[in-house]
């Protein structure tokens, strides 16, 4: 029993880890209708940027502040002077523009710090409690309770305020929230500049758990695209929990499975993708989009 509890519990955050960066993915997909999939490379940027700043005498929490500070401001120039070209055009187009920044900007963080493995302070203490007979590190409760929050701030935002109802009218249809006055420019950059800032949270939460280099989240990229398919892409709440459940799930397979192992337990994700989009398409707290001919 105390093996399966410790298996749940590290599933739980490694999908903290996917979660943060499924977030981010589903922000920018609430705020312009796109997956960005540049999301991981501006996350690891941030980190780099905290790094830097601790390089030179700052502390760490100033520091990651002042990484989501410049993130934000970066996101709404990535929007404006680049995505924006792109906008209003083939989605496909806007995507691969996307996958183009990530490679972009994994070679620019490469070119400046090089590839060595940095070890990122944790912003959490790195003791261990003892839960129900598995050992359990605050560091890891203190990123859950953190990813907890961030979900519960991103549904108030969407749901409950004029800002988020107005990202998602953006995203939905340009043309209208612009005849109905909304300032669509200005909207979609703040979009991405709060998916970028929200990256650099996520970063900050993952460097200490991995080593900060340029392909840190490239990975987790992957497994985040995943929880964002299976929760479904306009819900953070959903996001979130098919994180979870993809770290929990790749831990008990790998261990209670011997014919999958840990070699193969990449195939979860892969798998659980392919059951939801047979029998439920827009994701197990996704909504159906009726499209009115």
């Amino acid at each position: 029993m105390g093996t399966f509890i410790q298996l749940v519990i590290d599933g739980l955050s490694t999908g903290s880890i996917y979660a943060a960066l499924a977030l981010a993915i589903v922000l920018v997909n609430q705020a312009t209708g796109l997956i960005n999939f540049a999301q991981g490379g501006l996350a690891v940027l941030s980190a780099y940027v905290a790094y830097a700043c601790l390089g030179v005498g700052i502390p760490l929490l100033p520091a990651v502040l002042i990484a989501v500070v410049l993130s934000f401001v970066l996101g709404g120039l990535v929007e404006r002077f680049l995505i924006r070209r792109f906008e209003g055009g083939d989605p496909d187009t806007a995507v691969v523009v996307t996958i183009g920044l990530l490679t972009l900007v994994t070679g620019v963080t490469a070119l400046i710090w090089g590839y060595n493995n940095l070890q990122f302070p944790s912003l959490f203490p790195l003791t261990s409690v003892d839960v129900l007979g598995a050992v359990v590190s605050v560091r890891s409760l203190a990123t859950t309770a953190t990813i907890v929050a961030i979900m519960v701030i991103l549904q108030v935002l969407f749901l409950r305020t004029k800002l988020g109802l107005a990202l998602r009218a953006v995203a939905d249809n340009p043309r209208s929230s612009a005849l109905s006055g909304l300032p669509v420019g200005r909207l979609l950059m703040v979009g991405w500049g709060l998916a970028a800032a929200l990256g650099a949270v996520a970063g900050a939460l993952v460097a200490p758990q991995l080593t900060l280099t340029p392909g840190m989240l490239d990975g987790a990229l992957v497994y985040a695209l995943a929880a964002v398919i299976l929760g479904g892409l306009d819900s953070p709440l959903g996001a979130v929990v098919a994180a979870w459940a993809i770290g929990v799930l790749e831990n008990l397979v790998a261990v209670y499975v011997p014919l999958i192992g840990h070699d193969l337990k990449i195939a979860v994700p892969f798998v659980l993708i392919f059951v939801i989009l047979i029998l439920r398409p827009q994701g197990l707290f996704g909504r159906k989009v009726v499209v009115r001919v």
